[in-house]
């Protein structure tokens, strides 16, 4: 019912005027003025006085710096010059370093609260669920649609948020489902990255969240609008905890920022943020991965650094999630950005289980720097090149027991999860089912963030033959490695 695999749900989520005002007004204190395609309020988007290094080289500055050529979601501020930079900034020497900002101008902040909850209704199947939680999500996705003057933005539900102010709601469950997450397919021509990453990942036997497709509608009070065609993602501490786990009373961490990349004495509690059993505290299980993953033994006594790694993270369990990931071609996660994965210490292993998240950036190819961090760890299927920037990539892929577990999952990717033939054929049933959603038929309008209908048609043939080349530049790092 909520997640069909061979239908669009239609939702209708109303606001109160009053509230839909308070959103608006408290996403223009986050984000500046709606479609200004700058930040206001705290942090203003403007360069920070330095730059700071987060692993990600897009080229020289400023002689290659191209300002039409950004990472998702970046805006340049008003009347910004390569030439005449802000007063003291300082250029980093050699590559340019971006950590989600803009190229050597160090980063631009995001904001540093989430936008706020408020009560809707929603509408489905001719059923409504009254005083169900919403906010809007995202970070340079949320900024970049509510700079570009798109009210498509991703947001998130909780169906029993209020019950204390509202005692009927009590326990309330769409389906079962207490939260449900809404991407807002940005940027993403197709509108089939999320899903069918995730999907990829959990037939390949990788913990990952549930998908579907939703058209979403919005009534502040003129009536129900279309605001597009959405992916509507399970949450993992909701529900796949309790589906894919033998026990789901575990500590789930989302991790994010400094120390997510797992460098050697970079641990900060903030960073990863605890999921469940939030007041307990207890980080224990993270330090031991810290330490085991540095330990000397790595160099000295490999079997032993493996035994007392393998104690304490499900390593074959990431190991496959790596190699999946490097065969579709991922941008956004662990490799190149310190985000968007869950781990989960799963009390029936006693390991930590590495959970894929926001898969909008999968199956896409860029043109970037040949020899930069990204290219390699994103662009090529042999991962020796990856500098002990991300620790658990190169630690892993430079001991000779684990690359070859390595270039098996990769062997074993292409001839199943991935295979041309049924992947050609799921995107082509995909892009079938949900174009009238897109493209509108009938009473059914366009979705409003379509760039052409020939834009959304050409992405079809496109995602395949991406398919195509990462599962040819597969069979040749195979071969090459002998395999």
């Amino acid at each position: 019912m909520v997640f069909p695999q061979d239908a669009v749900n239609t939702i209708t989520i109303t606001f109160s005027p009053e509230t839909w005002q308070a959103m608006q007004d408290d996403m223009t204190s986050l984000f500046g003025e709606f479609g200004s395609r700058r930040r206001g309020g705290s942090g203003s988007g403007n360069f920070a006085g330095e730059v700071r290094p987060q692993g990600d080289m897009l080229g020289p500055m400023p002689e290659g710096f191209n300002p039409e050529n950004l990472p998702e979601g970046v805006e340049l501020p008003e009347g910004f010059d390569p030439e005449n930079l802000p007063e003291g900034f300082q250029p980093p020497q050699g590559n340019v370093i971006v950590g989600g900002g803009v190229p050597g101008a160090g980063a631009i902040d995001f904001a540093e609260e989430d936008p706020i909850w408020v009560a809707a209704d929603i509408s489905f199947n001719g059923q409504t669920w009254t005083n169900v939680g919403f906010r809007y999500k995202g970070n340079s996705t949320l900024m970049g649609a509510w700079g570009s003057g798109s009210l498509k933005l991703g947001f998130k539900l909780n169906f029993d948020r209020y019950e204390d102010d509202y005692p009927e709601i009590d326990n309330q469950r769409f389906f079962g489902f207490d939260q449900l997450s809404f991407s807002s397919n940005f940027r993403d021509l197709s509108y089939l990255h999320e899903k069918v990453a995730a999907d990829v990942f959990r037939e390949a036997g990788i913990p990952s969240a549930q998908t579907a497709f939703y058209a979403v509608y919005m009534d502040y009070g003129e009536g129900p609008v279309y605001i597009g065609l959405y992916t509507a993602v399970e949450e993992i501490e909701d529900t796949v905890l309790q589906t894919q786990f033998a026990d789901g009373s575990g500590n789930l961490y989302k991790p994010e920022g400094a120390g997510a990349d797992f460098q050697e004495g970079t641990f900060l509690a903030e960073t990863f943020e605890l999921k469940t059993n939030e007041d307990d505290a207890d980080y224990s299980d993270i330090l031991a991965l810290f330490d085991a993953l540095h330990a000397d033994t790595r160099t000295t006594d490999p079997e032993s650094w493996r035994a007392g790694l393998e104690a304490v993270l499900d390593v074959d369990e990431f190991i496959h999630w790596l190699a999946v990931n490097t065969v579709i071609q991922n941008w956004d996660t662990y490799g190149t950005m310190a985000h968007n994965y869950y781990l989960y210490n799963d009390p029936s292993t006693g390991l930590l289980t590495w959970i894929p998240w926001d898969n909008n950036e999968a199956f896409t190819a860029r043109s970037l720097r040949r020899g930069s961090e990204r290219e390699q760890v994103a662009g090529s299927l042999d991962l020796t090149g990856t500098s002990d920037t991300w620790p658990l990539i190169s630690y892993l892929i430079n001991d000779p027991v684990y690359a070859e577990i390595y270039s098996g999952y990769v062997e074993d990717t292409i001839n199943g999860a991935f295979e041309p033939a049924g992947m050609a054929e799921t995107l082509q049933r995909l892009h079938e089912l949900i174009t009238p959603y897109v493209l509108g038929e009938g009473d059914q309008p366009a979705d409003p963030r379509l760039e052409t209908a020939q834009s959304f048609e050409n992405s079809l043939p496109q995602i395949i033959e991406h398919v195509n080349q990462r599962i040819a530049m597969a069979q040749e790092f195979l071969s090459t490695a002998g395999i």
